[in-house]
């Protein structure tokens, strides 16, 4: 891989991982748009690996209270008077549905999932979702009013990213509006949904990228993978959930349904 292509590959990814507008679709659609080589599964480890570094160091210090919290609860065996073990909870209870989904289903998600004409079908019906959630929402509460029901409800929804085009923060933002959450509640806990997922799927690739045999230009394109997404996931991060004070999720709704609609018109 060119080092120019892992760089523009890497800022994709670190782009468009947090915003609701699918980060493996985007990854999948580049090399057939520019005429180059799948990319393949190695490097997309390094992005995702790369994004999921920024959301960790972006919110530390939620994280760090959460375990301090979760770690109490386990010593004292109960969750009363401590709000944070119980978000803790919520988000790991919250990724069993796309845990067991992505052990299931990891070979379909490989292969036949890399389809431009999903990408384009997932990314229009999930977009319109979005609107509907934004539109027909309360927003009137905030992230630690979430429920065990809530959280069977967003945790299903990001089983469904495992299918490009869908984004795991897109369809996640998407239950949590839907479940009365604020636009800023709903990214959030979407954000740190993507902490226990994206160890889950780094654990499932380790043993895979043990096992390639990389070239030194496949560790070179890795890195720059790794680095890239990190920055510019951690900027994009930043400057959404200040977006989302002040705006709505329309302008992705109307991102999602263009590439949609420029999908169709280069493969039919």
């Amino acid at each position: 891989m060119e080092w120019t292509n892992a760089v523009i590959l890497a800022l994709i990814q670190g782009i468009t991982e947090f915003l609701p507008i699918s980060s493996s679709g985007h990854l999948v659609l580049a090399p057939y748009l520019f005429g180059w080589s799948d990319q393949g599964l190695m490097f997309d480890i390094a992005a995702n690996t790369g994004t999921l570094l920024a959301v960790v160091f972006y919110f530390r210090r939620d994280i760090i209270r959460l375990l301090n919290g979760l770690f109490r609860s386990i010593s004292q065996r109960s969750l009363k008077d401590n709000e944070d073990a119980r978000i803790a909870w919520a988000l790991g209870w919250a990724t069993v549905p796309v845990g067991l989904a992505g052990l299931t289903f990891k070979t379909e998600v490989a292969t036949l999932a890399r389809d431009p004409l999903v990408i384009g079908v997932t990314s229009i019906l999930f977009g319109l979702l979005l609107w509907w959630s934004d539109q027909r929402g309360s927003r009137n509460r905030i992230m630690e009013s979430i429920t065990w029901k809530d959280v069977l409800f967003i945790g299903c929804a990001q089983a469904l990213a495992l299918i490009p085009g869908t984004s795991r923060s897109g369809v996640t933002m998407t239950a949590a509006l839907f479940a009365g959450l604020d636009r800023e509640a709903a990214a959030r806990f979407s954000f740190l949904m993507a902490v226990p997922v994206g160890f889950i799927a780094a654990g499932l690739d380790f043993k895979d990228l043990l096992e390639a045999n990389l070239t030194t230009d496949g560790w070179i394109g890795m890195s720059i993978g790794l680095v890239v997404s990190a920055l510019s996931a951690y900027i994009v991060i930043h400057w959404l959930m200040s977006w989302l004070r002040r705006q709505t999720m329309t302008v992705f709704v109307v991102y999602r349904l263009l590439l949609g609609g420029l999908i169709f018109a280069l493969v039919l």
